[in-house]
């Protein structure tokens, strides 16, 4: 806690002793921020550098990655070491999980911060939050970006209304999900459709309440994912259903941090890869999206499209809409149909993930009129449920106002 004391004499040639004192300001200057992947990275930077617009003066350590780094984090650890997706990786990097524990808990207890500021990433950040209020009862714990405990793993909603002074969410449903168990969560914008928003790149003006869009129509955008594996299961199957449309040029989405040789063997003469996801998006007629964030930044940014989503063993759980009540807690995989609270976009999961049913989809996305008119109807009520007020600012203002 930093502290600014005025000293006041009642007159000036009477000592110290008989002056008056007075608290003329009082901020939380020391920040501990924990994100473990590279989106998490992104809109821990973002915060970052709204909490320094608020104090100047503050000072940001934790485990991040190089966007943390940038923005004014003093790292302790990369996410390079803490970025393990899947079970596999898990267990081949147990040794060095325990050592990213043990650098979190010690450099916490060096660094004794005021607030402690945790990114998704839940499985390490509810066991740092736990150690920090254990250790360090006066650091305020704040979720910026909660575990989506709407869809999986409801029960970790106690934990964390336990152990956090506040949580802030990205998505317009979850104070109320959150009231239904009788906690707090205060929704404070969602970054994605605050970048959609701000890219220049993006030719989207708001007219009564509309986004219009320029596109051009003659492409077909392929989003197959961020992750090697997930290319490798998704990106045949979506070349194949868009090449049933030969009128239209096919493109090919690549992800940060993929070498652009990884995409080579799947494409054909005429087919396009291409860095600029947003513009190739905003241009296409229609797109195939590998469920994540992509599906909501697609409609964001206003292009029909069909969702897909690849899972391990899949032809053994075909009846995975049957089955998915016992496991989530909501009946959609995508976030523009969890948002809206209806089948907006069609999801292809599993077994449902093939070249003949996505290829079908997208006929009807590419000749249907009135489909796709409900669709970006759809689209625009979603973004007027997410709204316009900015993400990071928000959550900055309510971390730095706590007293």
């Amino acid at each position: 806690m930093s502290v600014h004391i005025l000293l006041v004499r009642t007159k000036l040639r009477e000592p110290f002793v008989n002056c008056k004192l007075y608290i003329v300001h009082c901020t939380l200057s020391k920040f501990f921020l924990i994100a473990g992947e590279a989106s998490g990275d992104l809109h821990a930077a973002a915060l970052i550098e709204q909490l320094l617009r608020h104090d100047p003066e503050a000072q940001c350590a934790g485990l991040g990655g190089d966007k943390m780094a940038a923005a004014g984090c003093r790292l302790y650890q990369h996410i390079r070491q803490m970025a393990f997706m899947g079970f596999a990786a898990v267990l081949a990097n147990l040794g060095q999980i325990r050592r990213n524990f043990r650098i979190a808990e010690q450099a916490l207890l060096d660094e004794k911060p005021d607030a402690l500021i945790l990114i998704d990433y839940p499985s390490f950040n509810l066991r740092i939050a736990k150690f920090c209020r254990t250790h360090l009862p006066q650091t305020k714990i704040y979720y910026y970006i909660p575990p989506k405990v709407w869809a999986w793993k409801k029960r970790r909603i106690h934990e964390i209304a336990a152990l956090c002074d506040e949580v802030l969410g990205i998505f317009p449903f979850e104070p109320a999900f959150y009231a239904q168990y009788g906690y707090s969560c205060t929704y404070v914008g969602n970054p994605t459709a605050e970048e959609i928003l701000q890219r220049s790149g993006l030719t989207a003006k708001r007219s009564n309440s509309e986004t219009v869009l320029q596109r051009s129509g003659h492409s077909i955008a392929l989003l197959p994912g961020s992750r090697p594996s997930e290319i490798s299961h998704c990106l045949t199957k979506m070349l194949d259903a868009a090449r049933q449309y030969p009128d239209y040029r096919i493109v090919v989405c690549a992800a940060p941090g993929i070498d652009d040789a990884f995409y080579a063997p799947y494409l054909r003469e005429g087919e396009t890869l291409t860095r600029d996801t947003y513009s190739a998006v905003q241009q296409a007629a229609a797109a195939v999206v590998n469920s994540g964030t992509a599906t909501l930044e697609t409609a964001l940014i206003g292009c029909p499209q069909v969702a897909v989503y690849h899972l391990a063993l899949s032809p053994l759980i075909g009846l995975i809409r049957w089955a998915q009540p016992l496991v989530f807690s909501i009946p959609y995989f995508t976030l523009v149909n969890i948002i809206a609270g209806k089948e907006v976009i069609r999801e292809c999961v599993a077994n449902d993930f093939k070249t003949e049913k996505v290829a079908a989809e997208l006929g009807r996305l590419l000749t249907d009129e009135a489909y796709k008119k409900n669709m970006l109807a759809s689209y625009e009520h979603i973004r007027s449920l997410l709204g316009t007020q900015p993400a990071a600012a928000t959550a900055a203002s309510i971390i730095t106002s706590k007293p």
